[in-house]
């Protein structure tokens, strides 16, 4: 067993038990640190593909900016007390999950089965799309155009929410 594939399992493992975190937890405060670090998980196992740019925006964009911004959120709205959100599981939700969990553990057996490992000069490419180098390169070569516009539109978005906070407050 080599390392890569101890770090995907240890990942792959601290991702799911942590998705099951959020969508159990009462508080909203403590499902939002669990999706932190779903996302740090993520980012992980984009490492392991060899997709560094990936699991830097992913660290970067999720974990960091918009985490902040749902706590923000959630503290603003200054949820109080809950009320229960237990309920009891019925037979039928419990063979409806059961079932789920069968045909998805069915799903991954029969891809991972026709799914073959291809090692060629093709796959050294593809190693080599996710890296930063890549994507810059791409950026600035190929995507040069579109990259410009986007920036266009995003400065005429900035200049535009100026403008309209500024005609408010006067």
């Amino acid at each position: 067993m080599n390392i890569e594939l101890v770090l995907f399992l240890v990942l792959g493992l601290l991702a799911v038990v942590s998705a099951l975190m959020v969508v159990s937890r009462k508080s909203p405060i403590a499902a939002t640190m669990f999706l932190v670090m779903h996302f740090m998980a993520l980012g992980g196992l984009y490492l392991l593909l060899h997709a560094q740019f990936m699991a830097v925006v992913q660290v970067l964009v999720y974990a960091g900016a918009i985490m902040v911004l749902v706590v923000f959120v959630i503290m603003l709205l200054n949820l109080g007390d809950e009320q229960s959100l237990s309920e009891k599981v019925t037979k039928r939700e419990t063979s409806g999950i059961a079932l789920s969990m069968l045909l998805g553990g069915a799903l991954i057996f029969a891809v991972t089965r026709a799914v073959r490992p291809h090692t060629s000069d093709a796959a050294a490419a593809a190693l080599n799309n996710g890296t930063i180098e890549a994507v810059g390169k791409a950026l600035f070569t190929t995507y040069v155009f579109p990259f410009e516009m986007i920036s266009l539109v995003l400065l005429a978005a900035a200049v535009g929410a100026v403008v309209l906070t500024k005609r408010h407050l006067v």
